[in-house]
C-alpha cells in the first residue's frame, strides 16, 4: 500500500521516498512513562535498532537526541537479496523500515531512547503501520543487541501495556537481531536534506518539536549528520 511520489535530487535527477503521501490525520504524542527498569551498561559506545514506521522520522528525532553518536536508516528482519527500498516497499518481505542508532550509555540509558521512541516517534498499540503509511514494513519493533536491553525492553513494554495511557493493547514486537541493511544514500539525513518535503513538514518535524518539549535534557537542536 505503499505510495511513491518523486522527489527533486541533486543536478535534478528523481529518486523515490520511502514513505507514503502523508494524510490529514494526526498522531497523538504520549508522555511515555519514565522506565522502572533502568539500564545497566559499561561506559562505552552501544548499538540499539529500532523499528516505528517511517524510518525518516525514527532517524530524524534521534538525531536530535544528546549522547546519541550516529543513526542510520536501513531495513531489518529479511535477507540481504531483498534489502533494498524497492523490494520491502511491496511488503512482501520480512524486513521493516529500521533504525540503527550508536549511542554513549553516560549521556542517555537505553530504557530513555525507549522512552522517547514511544513518547514522540511510534505508538506501541499499532500493528504494521504508523501514521499515513501502512505494511509490514512499517511495523513498530525493538531488537535488542544484547541480554541488557532484551531484559529491558521486556520490562518497559510490560509497564507501557499497563500504563492506562492507550485504550488498544501493546502490539510492539521484541525481534531477534538478524542483520541490518543500510538503506540507499537518498534516505539517509532526509530531514535534515529536506527540511520543506511535505511529508517531513506534516509528520516528522512535529516529532522533533515534541522531542524538544517532553524531554527538553535530551534535546539537541543541531542534527546530527555523522554515520560513522
Amino acid at each position: 500500500m505503499n505510495i511513491r511520489f518523486a522527489l527533486l535530487a541533486a543536478a535534478g535527477a528523481l529518486a523515490l521516498s520511502g514513505c507514503q503521501v502523508a494524510s490529514a490525520a494526526g498522531e497523538k504524542v504520549v508522555e511515555a512513562p519514565e522506565a522502572s527498569v533502568k539500564a545497566q551498561e559499561p561506559d562505552k559506545l552501544r548499538v540499539a535498532i529500532f523499528a516505528g514506521g517511517c524510518f525518516w522520522g525514527v532517524e530524524g528525532v534521534f538525531s536530535h537526541v544528546k549522547g546519541v553518536k550516529a543513526a542510520v536508516s536501513g531495513f531489518h528482519g529479511g535477507t540481504a537479496a531483498t534489502a533494498s527500498y524497492d523490494k520491502i516497499s511491496t511488503g512482501l518481505t520480512d524486513h521493516a523500515e529500521a533504525v540503527r542508532i550508536v549511542y554513549d550509555p553516560r549521556e542517555v540509558r537505553y530504557d530513555e531512547l525507549l522512552q522517547i521512541l514511544f513518547s514522540v516517534v511510534a505508538d506501541p498499540t499499532l500493528k504494521n503501520r504508523q501514521g499515513p503509511d501502512v505494511g509490514t514494513q512499517y511495523r513498530s519493533a525493538i531488537v535488542p543487541m544484547n541480554k541488557e536491553q532484551a531484559r529491558v525492553a521486556r520490562a518497559y513494554l510490560k509497564q507501557l501495556g499497563a500504563s492506562g495511557l492507550w485504550d488498544k493493547p501493546v502490539a510492539t514486537r521484541i525481534e531477534p537481531y538478524r542483520a541490518f541493511y543500510e538503506a540507499e544514500d537518498y534516505h539517509q539525513d532526509f530531514m535534515a536534506r529536506n527540511p520543506r518535503h511535505g511529508y517531513i513538514v506534516r509528520w516528522d518535524k512535529p516529532k522533533v518539536e515534541a522531542l524538544a518539549r517532553l524531554f527538553p535534557e535530551h534535546y539537541r537542536s543541531s542534527f546530527l549528520r555523522d554515520h560513522s
